[in-house]
């Protein structure tokens, strides 16, 4: 039986370059469409608890506004809000003051002790693991009102840390009451919440070369040659990293100083800080409007101190040669 010839098949005819593109821009309207769908929660999320109150505290700033009344019946009052805080106001640089010094000390104390630890438990040995997560347990709590209220407790007269000085003959005192120790009671517990700033040091010492420390050792160099010429430089990023972090939030800082003080940033307005007085302002003397104007001179400061330790990092912050500057 003779075989039927088999006819070549013909090539599909090219598709016209609109339509590929007309194909190429749904699939993207669509990709795009879904991007938006799932950015929606985080989307609705901005606008409604960030940058509508926001903007709303922004006007509030220029205006008499109190809880107490509609934000329709507030009176418009201009630059009165700042003119009082600049020039009437001597809580509120009392409050500057104190949260200037707590930031000044606390803050590089607290990265001392956190790459201090994070330099002893950088070694392979048995159990090391274990001493990093007991270190870390006080940052999971962070700003609890509990761990405030059990820190105040060992403070007192009658507290943990005066029976630990009485071991030693030492006569203890009320140490959150004592104008002159309530500040440093407060420094206290924020530095020894390093376990965070602990753990970024931990991740970058274990980026650090070994083979930079084995020829400073050939070449005699001693620990702390190896520690300023070698450890600092390459952890230069991650202590800028911190640095940033924890200036922020040491401005911040406002848990503590409340429960300590119950409030009143006691005794004598020594832990009176910026955050406590914004806070007293708005929702203890019920000048809603005040209080948004701090809230707006705190937001541009601590920008304005962010811009520049970011203009100041080019000068000391060193980065490898692999990593985008």
């Amino acid at each position: 039986m003779a075989q039927m010839p088999v006819r070549p098949t013909e090539p599909a005819p090219p598709v016209p370059a609109a339509h590929r593109r007309g194909r190429v821009a749904r699939r993207r309207r669509r990709e795009d469409i879904a991007g938006y769908v799932f950015l929606s929660p985080w989307l609705l999320g901005l606008l409604g608890i960030t940058a509508i109150p926001m903007l709303i505290s922004l006007y509030l700033s220029f205006t008499d506004y109190s809880p107490l009344i509609p934000v329709t019946e507030s009176n418009w009052i201009g630059l009165d809000n700042y003119r009082r805080m600049f020039t009437a106001d001597p809580q509120y640089w009392h409050a500057v003051r104190v949260t200037v010094t707590f930031a000044l000390i606390a803050v590089p104390l607290k990265l001392a002790a956190a790459l201090g630890v994070a330099l002893l438990l950088n070694k392979a040995m048995r159990g090391i693991s274990a001493f990093r997560g007991l270190f870390y347990l006080p940052s999971l709590l962070g700003g609890s009102v509990a761990l405030a209220i059990v820190w105040r407790s060992m403070f007192n007269g009658d507290g943990a840390f005066n029976s630990f000085l009485s071991i030693f003959g030492i006569e203890g005192k009320a140490w959150v009451n004592d104008p002159t120790w309530a500040l440093p009671t407060l420094m206290l517990l924020a530095i020894w919440q390093f376990g965070a700033p602990m753990v970024i040091f931990l991740a970058g010492l274990k980026q650090v070369p070994i083979e930079l420390y084995e020829a400073a050792s050939v070449d005699g160099a001693s620990a702390w040659r190896k520690f300023a010429h070698i450890t600092l430089p390459m952890l230069s990023p991650v202590i800028f990293f911190n640095l940033v972090l924890e200036t922020i939030h040491g401005f911040q800082g406002f848990t503590s100083a409340f429960v300590l003080s119950n409030g009143t940033g006691g005794p004598v307005d020594t832990t009176l800080m910026y955050t406590l007085r914004l806070y007293n302002a708005g929702f203890v003397e019920l000048n809603m409007g005040y209080a948004s104007a701090m809230a707006w001179v705190f937001l541009l400061v601590v920008g304005t101190i962010t811009v520049v330790l970011f203009s100041t990092g080019r000068f000391w912050v060193h980065y490898s040669d692999s990593e985008e500057r």
